[in-house]
């Protein structure tokens, strides 16, 4: 797959989740494969208006192509966000965030809110391809609900207005995560496009990815929620894409190593304390499916410093490999 001058073999990315794609787990899952990264959803507003803490949001990291993403519904902001993001992150390219789902920003007409508003839509690719030289992408869903699923002319519309790229969730905003991906009308997005497609919705294994591949045609997968604790999907998938033995995931001492290794990560982008809040969340992914793990999940919750968080990995590790 080609994304402006940039050639992917097999492109596998990692999907941009607030809260969750921070530096320190993209730079995890690109060390695990992940060929595209692309930071957490910034405001397009917030970058024009000298947010400090939005602009942290967008630090680059090393290990595979990595996209700046913004938000916004007004041309003209956008393309000047767009500027900026690629000034403070120097990310490799620019993506525009059109299927978030979440009200606070859909009900704004921003993130999915801009599949009802198609025109605009095109109008703020339109500015901010003009306004950067690195490649524009869009990531969207189907539409807004079941009954207004426009997601074929809004693609066409994206690629006419000069994205390089789409990344398409397979469902409407109305579903939010809940239902099944419907990877049919990724297929023919795909068939109507010239330019690169990306399939996301449902992929959570090796299976499930060779089998949305082969089904929609799609160009590369973006995996998002099934990475949660599991960085190594993208190992795997990407063994299988590129017709490789599958290697198997880690033992447990291995997979807690790597989540320290990401929480040291933490701490130097964000500092000690910031660090081991977002590692509650993120070590209990980890433990998804470790037996026995429901006291250390409690003991997680409680973590202040990072003495607390080598605690409990080496008790882990004791008690339950």
């Amino acid at each position: 797959m080609k994304l402006g001058n940039y050639e992917i073999e097999h492109p596998l990315i990692l999907g941009p989740m607030a809260g969750v794609t921070d530096w320190a787990f993209r730079t995890v899952c690109a060390q695990l494969g992940a060929t595209i990264t692309v930071t957490e959803m910034v405001s397009s507003r917030a970058l024009v208006y000298k947010d400090q803490k939005s602009a942290q949001l967008l630090r680059k990291n090393e290990g595979s192509l990595c996209g700046a993403q913004i938000f916004g519904n007004d041309p003209q902001i956008m393309a000047e966000a767009a500027v900026l993001a690629l000034e403070i992150s120097g990310c490799d390219f620019l993506d525009i965030n059109m299927g978030c789902p979440m009200p606070k920003i859909a009900n704004s007409g921003d993130g999915c809110g801009l599949m009802r508003t198609p025109e605009l839509a095109g109008e703020i690719v339109e500015a901010v391809v003009k306004a950067v030289d690195v490649p524009v992408t869009v990531k969207c869903r189907l539409g807004w609900d079941k009954g207004s699923i426009n997601v074929l002319d809004f693609t066409k519309r994206m690629e006419g207005s000069g994205a390089s790229m789409v990344s398409v969730h397979g469902r409407t905003r109305a579903m939010l995560y809940s239902g099944t991906a419907d990877w049919d009308y990724i297929r023919k997005v795909k068939a109507q496009l010239s330019i690169p497609v990306i399939a996301n919705g449902d992929i959570v294994d090796v299976t499930s990815a060779l089998r949305c591949l082969k089904w929609t045609g799609a160009d590369g997968i973006m995996i998002g929620r099934a990475a949660f604790g599991d960085p190594w999907i993208f190992e795997q998938v990407g063994a299988a894409m590129a017709g490789q033995e599958v290697p198997e995931r880690p033992v447990l001492k291995d997979r807690i190593a790597v989540a320290v290794r990401q929480f040291e990560l933490s701490e130097r982008d964000h500092g000690e304390h910031i660090a081991c809040l977002e590692a509650r969340k993120h070590f209990a992914w980890y433990l998804r499916g470790v037996r026995n793990a429901s006291y250390y999940k409690k003991e997680i919750t409680s973590m202040n410093k990072m003495e607390d968080i080598y605690r409990i990995a080496r008790d882990i590790v004791r008690d339950l490999e």
